[in-house]
């Protein structure tokens, strides 16, 4: 079976959301544009791993290119944060095994692939080489190529990428709070916390 990329290059909207409610919530990425939206599941693990590493890859960028990635002159600046739910229906289109970054030198711009998960493929981020004009550039260097399989790739302005880091790390703090303890999420109906031998806390 032909595999499909959905590209948006650039998107129209670009996020992180979650439906459900906390403890039973679903992650998704969602992109937006040219009369289509297309979502893709991941894990919440997975949406913060991609801000932490997007944070990284804007960092190392700037340091070896010497380019202000903030907020360049010519860029308008956004006068609110985009804390608008998904758009409905999410159809998930695939769940997401790799994500993939890399940042384009010759445009200035941050490309991100979400590449749908093999069987048994684990869950991970793939950062390559900051001046590799897209993604597949290191592709081809994995012991198992994944070019039968589908995936979403977007490419964003700096300022574009801090935006989505910033949303996606406020849905990955809106979920239950930490067990001060343990660290597992709390449950409203109790806590099952293992450093207190299971009891109820």
């Amino acid at each position: 079976m032909t595999h499909q990329v959905h590209a948006f290059e650039p998107p129209e909207r670009f996020v992180a959301g979650t439906v459900g409610p906390p403890g039973e919530r679903s992650f998704f990425l969602q992109a937006r544009g040219g009369g289509r939206v297309v979502s893709v599941a991941l894990e919440k693990v997975q949406v913060s791993l991609l801000a932490e590493k997007l944070e990284e890859l804007l960092t190392e960028a700037a340091r070896r290119f010497g380019v202000d990635l903030e907020l360049p002159p010519e860029e308008p600046i956004v006068a609110a944060s985009d804390n608008e739910p998904l758009e409905s229906p999410v159809d998930e289109e695939f769940r997401v095994g790799t994500l993939g970054l890399a940042f384009d030198v010759d445009t200035a711009t941050v490309v991100i692939e979400a590449i749908a998960a093999g069987e048994g493929e684990l869950e991970a981020v793939d950062e390559t080489e900051t001046e590799a004009e897209t993604v597949e550039d290191d592709e081809d260097e994995d012991d198992e190529p994944d070019d039968d399989l589908d995936r979403l790739r977007v490419r964003l302005t700096p300022q574009a990428t801090r935006e989505f880091i910033s949303r996606a790390k406020r849905v990955v703090a809106a979920g239950r709070p930490p067990c001060p303890l343990c660290g597992q999420p709390l449950d409203p109906r109790g806590h099952l916390c293992p450093r207190h031998n299971g009891y109820h806390r």
